[in-house]
Formats: C-alpha cells, structure tokens, sequence
C-alpha cells in the first residue's frame, strides 16, 4: 500500500503530464504563418488523425517534408463547433484531432501512417499516458475510399510487425472537423517549457526525429537530441 507521501507525489506527477491540466502561457505568433500552404499549391491532400494530446500530433506531423500545414481541432462527434472544455467533458463525442495538408508527391498517405503508428499507442483504448476519455481516442477520420482502403491495410500490417495487443484504432469518414481555439494552434513549438511540453513531447519529439530522420524539413533537422 503507497503511503500519503507517496500518492500525493504520483497526484501531482499526473496533474503536471496531463494535456488538460496545462495552461497555454503564449498566444499564437508570426511561427503560425510558417506552416500556412500556398493555397495555389495544386495536388494538396488532408489526412485527419486523432492519436491523443492534439498537441503532440501537431507538433510532429510540423516536422515532416512535405506536410505544408498542420491544425490541430476536434472530429468524430456531434457537437456544432465546440469548446476545448465541452470536449474536455466527454459528452460532445469529438476526438482531439489534427488536419495535416500535405503533398503526395513529397510524402504518400501510407508514410502519413507510418509515422503515425510509430508516435502514439493505438492498442489503449481512450487514453494516451495520463490522458485518459474518448477525446484521447486513436482514430483516422479518412476523406476518400482510397484512405479507408489504405488505413485498413495498415492496421492489419502494424498489427502483426509492431503491436503485439489489438488495434483499437478507430476508422471513419470524416463528418466534421472544427478548428480548435488559437491558443491551441503550434502548442509546442510556443510553449516547450510548460510542464507537460518537457514531461511528455519533448522525448516523444526526441524519439521522433531519431527515428524518421530521413523525412523531416531541415529546420527540423537541427532539433534532433
């Protein structure tokens, strides 16, 4: 049995490396425009990924070439154009989620995946670390009959290559993706020093760009640890 010491110790570890506990402390900069498309880019794709904290999905899909422009919102639920604490309650259905434009000349949807994958645990249902409730959930909300196809097969690869436990992965049409509040947008790269920045993104970044060095912008590049 854990004495008070140390359960208070274990409360506090877990209020400071949960994404709802945190407090943005910078609004959003001149950084934000570096990653707006060039809307007459021709050929510009949308994947939609949920894989918990939408700041660290954001973070990390900022990182890769190709991708020219990263949101971080909410999909999956019923609610018109909720709030970060209706989300926060559970009762809207939503899943934090990014929108990733990209080019499928420079980087394909199965590299989108694979790095996917590699940066989330899809075998927990609801939860990602301390970050627990189905807007945590790991899900790909696809946009075309291809990303279905696409999205399934790679479940059924991963199932067998990375992940011993099931997938619990949820697969679905898109059917509304709303933009979360501006506080939101380029989380990490505005506030790296907040608690959960340096408790959970900064290793899972760390882990990242070691791992898919070959595909990251080279403004990237000189981040890896």
């Amino acid at each position: 049995m854990k004495n008070p010491l140390q359960s208070f110790l274990l409360v506090m570890l877990m209020s400071l490396t949960a994404c709802a506990q945190q407090t943005p402390v910078s609004a959003p900069s001149e950084n934000q425009k570096k990653q707006t498309p060039d809307m007459d880019k021709p050929g510009l794709e949308i994947a939609t990924l949920a894989g918990g904290c939408f700041w660290c999905v954001e973070a990390v899909y900022q990182d890769l070439k190709g991708v020219y422009k990263v949101e971080s919102g909410y999909s999956g639920g019923t609610t018109v154009n909720p709030t970060y604490r209706e989300i926060g309650s559970g009762i809207t259905g939503h899943a934090e989620a990014v929108q990733i434009h990209f080019d499928p000349k420079e980087i394909s949807f199965e590299e989108i995946l694979e790095v996917f994958w590699s940066t989330h645990d899809p075998t927990t249902l609801n939860r990602q670390g301390h970050d627990v409730g189905t807007q945590y959930r790991s899900a790909i909300f696809y946009h075309t009959d291809e990303q279905k196809v696409i999205a399934e097969k790679s479940i059924r690869e991963v199932a067998t290559t990375i992940w011993d436990d099931p997938i619990v992965t949820e697969v679905a049409p898109v059917k509304n993706f709303y933009v979360a509040e501006s506080y939101h947008q380029d989380y990490y790269s505005l506030n790296a020093n907040q608690p959960y920045c340096r408790a959970v993104i900064t290793p899972k970044m760390a882990k990242f760009r070691e791992k898919f060095a070959d595909k990251l912008k080279p403004e990237a590049e000189g981040k890896k640890q």
